[in-house]
């Protein structure tokens, strides 16, 4: 099998799949986030009475052993067809943020339309990289009470398999067939978009052709809100949920956890126009950098970060001036949605004037591993659709931020022509990570 050599090579986005708070197919989170509607509610899954932060973003009435919408054949004509992303053992086998990372990834596949291809391509040119921050974090939980009720007998053979984060990877490349790099980024919450960014840099170098690239997060237990309410770092509004998560606010407290999963199908250019895919847009540009300041905050001016955005638009080529949407990580807290700002009007200091910039957070919460794909997601469709999500629960923008004149998009999309858009994810210990996408 030969192997192209052709460095730098385009990358464009295919297939989206998305699992979230907002929606349990990619059609349907898109629908909320124009529509300016939360995905936030009262914790569901345990009883968090006692605990400061009582709500969440929790993915609700997801099934992963639904039938698909149609059955799809990986391994081509003569493979057994698939009917059901996981069967009801392989649910009993696995962790939630499996279940809900590997609805997204056959989603993505489905809506690619690369299994009507499968004979034109070998498997050996398509890998995954799905990137995971915590793991299964609610079955450890439960496992070390059953352990603690019934002794080591009682510890369930599959417990590994549910809780290691890179078995989602390997269970995605196991039902599509993908016989690639199979990886999984752990780096916070810049996971996956530093999953996305290294899945293009695999296509660019060319050592595949294909990637399914994002991330799945599934960590609304006790001992995570717990953990994250003593640090002061969540949102405490349980008495109206749906107005907790409010970047940019006066009054904004804190982050809402959330869990859900975001997953795209990368493509070389050339091999999608050859099989005339649909393309939503094409993966410009990355930047990764570190802060080496604080292990849970920005740095003075998100130094890092306005980093990071600046060798994201090196590398796609375009001048600030030719991004007209910048999906910010903006998570609701009252220091680091402010550093980013700042670091966004510094990069963008020229452009201010024809930019939006919105925190779709304020209506998916927080999704951990997978808040950079669902930042990217917001600004790809935002380029398919020509239409800016907006930042909700915002009733009084903070003056600090105000002072920087960017328009965060209060409130209501914002109907307009979006060429090019940048989507930031930072993480705890100062990781960080853009990416750049544009119109092709």
């Amino acid at each position: 099998m030969s192997s192209p050599t052709t460095q730098h090579r385009r990358v464009v986005i295919t297939g989206l799949g998305a699992v979230t708070p907002c929606g349990n197919t990619a059609a349907e989170t898109w629908g909320s986030l124009a529509a300016g509607r939360s995905g936030i509610g009262r914790v569901t899954r345990f009883d968090a009475t006692g605990c400061t932060a009582q709500i969440a973003g929790e993915v609700r009435h997801f099934d992963p052993a639904r039938p698909l919408p149609a059955p799809l054949r990986p391994r081509g004509a003569a493979g057994e067809p698939m009917m059901q992303a996981l069967t009801q053992k392989d649910v009993k086998k696995f962790g939630r943020f499996t279940h809900l990372g590997v609805g997204a990834a056959v989603e993505a596949y489905a809506d690619s339309g690369l299994d009507a291809h499968r004979g034109a391509f070998a498997p050996e040119r398509m890998g995954v990289n799905l990137g995971v921050g915590l793991g299964g974090l609610p079955e450890m939980e439960a496992m070390h009470d059953t352990w603690k009720a019934g002794g080591f007998r009682k510890i369930s053979p599959f417990f590994i398999i549910q809780i290691a984060p890179n078995l989602l990877a390997g269970q995605v490349s196991l039902l599509l067939d993908a016989r690639g790099p199979n990886m999984s980024v752990a780096s916070a919450c810049a996971t996956s978009g530093h999953a996305l960014g290294e899945a293009a840099a695999a296509i660019a170098r060319g050592d595949v052709d294909l990637m399914i690239a994002g991330g799945a997060e599934s960590t609304v237990t006790p001992l995570a809100i717990g953990a994250f309410a003593q640090m002061r770092a969540l949102s405490t509004r349980n008495d109206a949920p749906e107005k907790a998560s409010r970047p940019y606010d006066k009054d904004r407290d804190g982050f809402v956890l959330s869990e859900g999963a975001v997953v795209f199908v990368l493509e070389e250019l050339e091999h999608a126009r050859r099989r005339g895919a649909r393309i939503y847009a094409e993966l410009r540009g990355y930047g990764a950098s570190a802060d080496a300041y604080h292990l849970s905050s920005l740095a003075p001016g998100a130094e890092g970060s306005a980093r990071s955005m600046r060798m994201a638009l090196d590398r796609a080529g375009l001048a600030p001036t030719e991004i007209d949407y910048v999906s910010a990580h903006a998570t609701s807290t009252p220091g680091g949605d402010g550093e980013e700002a700042t670091a966004i009007a510094t990069v963008f200091a020229d452009a201010k004037a024809s930019l939006n910039v919105s925190g779709v957070k304020s209506m998916t919460g927080h999704l951990l591993g997978a808040a950079g794909a669902m930042g990217v997601f917001a600004a790809v469709q935002a380029i398919h659709h020509g239409l800016v999500p907006p930042t909700i629960n915002l009733e009084n923008i903070d003056p600090v931020i105000a002072e920087l004149g960017l328009n965060v998009t209060p409130n209501i999309a914002v109907k307009r022509d979006v060429r090019a858009a940048l989507a930031n994810s930072f993480g705890f210990g100062g990781t960080n990570a853009s990416i750049v996408v544009a119109r092709v």
